[in-house]
C-alpha cells in the first residue's frame, strides 16, 4: 500500500490548517495499516512530496509574483526556497520511481514510513 500525503503531513504551515491536518491524517492512516498488517507481507508507506510543479503551484507562483510585485522567475526561486532547499520542483517521474522501488523487493521490510521526497 503506497499512499501520497505530502510534505506538509510532516509539518505545520500558516494558513494550510484543512490540507496540514489532512496530510497527517494520511501519514497516521499509512502507519496504523502498517502496523494492522505486520507479518503478512503487505507493506504500508507514504511518499510526502515537497513542491511539485502542478496547476496549483503556478497559480501560487503567480499570486506571489503579483502581491510581491516580482517577475514568475522570481516568484518560482521565492517558493522554492521557502522549504525546498534544493531549490528544484519535485518531479513527477521521480514520485513514480519512488513508488517502483517501494513496490519492490528491496522494499520489503520498509513499512510504516512517510518519506520526505522534498529535495532536502
Amino acid at each position: 500500500i503506497i499512499n501520497i500525503a505530502s510534505a506538509h503531513g510532516l509539518v505545520g504551515s500558516v494558513n494550510k490548517s484543512a490540507y496540514v491536518a489532512a496530510k497527517h491524517g494520511v501519514v497516521g492512516l499509512t502507519k496504523v495499516t502498517a502496523l494492522e498488517n505486520a507479518g503478512t507481507g503487505i507493506t504500508a508507506n507514504a511518499i510526502c512530496p515537497g513542491w511539485v510543479r502542478t496547476a496549483l503551484v503556478e497559480q501560487q507562483i503567480t499570486a506571489l509574483a503579483e502581491r510581491e510585485g516580482i517577475d514568475q522567475e522570481s516568484a518560482t526561486r521565492a517558493l522554492l526556497a521557502e522549504k525546498q532547499p534544493s531549490l528544484q520542483f519535485v518531479t513527477p517521474e521521480q514520485l513514480g520511481e519512488m513508488v517502483v522501488f517501494l513496490s519492490s523487493d528491496a522494499a520489503a521490510q520498509i513499512t510504516g514510513t512517510a518519506l520526505p521526497v522534498d529535495g532536502g
